[in-house]
């Protein structure tokens, strides 16, 4: 059977380094979207959207 030892990771730094001001999202920007719908779309796309494909899901 094969030894393994765990290495314990730290990702204290990385948070603290990327989350300037403790917040870990951007301010929401008033925009809603048909999420369920974009995952799905996304799954087949296998990419990001453009902001026009976005769009498409848009709640008005």
């Amino acid at each position: 059977m094969l030894a393994v030892q765990r290495k314990s990771v730290d990702v204290t730094h990385d948070i603290s380094y990327y989350a300037k001001d403790s917040r870990l999202t951007g301010e929401p920007n008033g925009k809603r979207f048909r999420w369920a719908e974009m995952i799905e779309r996304f799954k087949m796309l296998g990419r990001p959207f453009t902001e026009e494909e976005a769009e498409e899901f848009r709640v008005k």
